[in-house]
């Protein structure tokens, strides 16, 4: 985007900064400081409106994806864009005492959130959580057997990039789970999804996180995204292989699998 039209962008003070950074109308950098910023600001509440929104079901979408990824017993996991740990917990169960897991984000607010459930959940000791960036793990190469993001992939900058890493730093063969907000396949359900993301989720976000438009960001961040098809494709160019999706309740959101080749 040109300068001249991030300045007319920028203009309409009457559009939320959540819509114009879930729109892509503003430079990278900004963007990066918004995403960070917003994830501290609403870490604290960040699970509960996640359960409200979505009645509970964000919880058994990301048993499936680790159920979907199977890591080994006492193997090493990555959970990259691990918010408050909620996979990373996961993953914990699945490698148990024996393996390692490594959640990794950019909002120190988050890693707070995620450190402290840690200190109470049974079985979460085996996890280790850092602030980092996707696009540049600081992690060897081939350090871990498996990697997961669950809707995180979205909020990164430069996918592609994150993608590289997350290739570079899995072992040859290890797995990649991916669990994302997608496009529903069912056009009845696509034009309800819509209601619900732009009129309930914005004002349930602002009640009981506080910021209603770090939930401005989140359906219009969505909107944008490529739908399953094209982000396999996204995969598969890529480098990964053995790519897959798995919808879940017809779209809404969806499970990407795929592998660092072997040879």
């Amino acid at each position: 985007m040109s300068t001249e039209q991030y300045g007319v962008a920028a203009k309409h003070a009457q559009d939320p900064a959540g819509e114009l950074v879930g729109s892509g109308l503003i430079p990278e950098d900004e963007r990066a400081r918004y995403v960070r910023g917003m994830f501290d600001a609403i870490a604290q509440r960040y699970d509960l409106v996640n359960t409200l929104l979505s009645g509970g079901l964000h919880r058994r979408w990301k048993r499936a994806t680790v159920r979907m990824l199977d890591p080994s017993t006492g193997g090493r996991a990555l959970d990259v864009c691990c918010g408050t740990g909620d996979l990373a917990f996961l993953l914990a169960r699945r490698v148990g005492p024996t393996g390692t897991v490594l959640g990794l984000d950019v909002s120190e607010g988050m890693l707070s959130v995620a450190r402290r459930r840690a200190g109470a959940l049974r079985g979460a000791g085996g996890c280790c959580f850092v602030q980092g960036d996707a696009e540049a793990l600081p992690f060897p190469d081939a350090s871990f057997d498996a990697a997961t993001i669950g809707f995180g992939i979205r909020n990164v900058g430069h996918v592609e990039i994150a993608l590289r890493e997350i290739q570079r730093v899995l072992r040859p063969g290890g797995r990649l789970a991916i669990l994302e907000f997608s496009r529903p396949t069912n056009g009845i359900l696509r034009g309800l999804y819509d209601w619900y993301s732009f009129a309930v989720v914005p004002r349930l976000g602002g009640l009981v996180a506080g910021h209603r438009d770090a939930y401005l960001y989140l359906p219009t961040s969505i909107r944008r995204w490529p739908d399953q098809p094209r982000f396999a494709e996204i995969l598969a160019a890529g480098g990964f292989a053995g790519v897959r999706y798995h919808n879940l309740l017809a779209g809404i959101a969806t499970i990407h699998t795929a592998a660092r080749p072997s040879a």
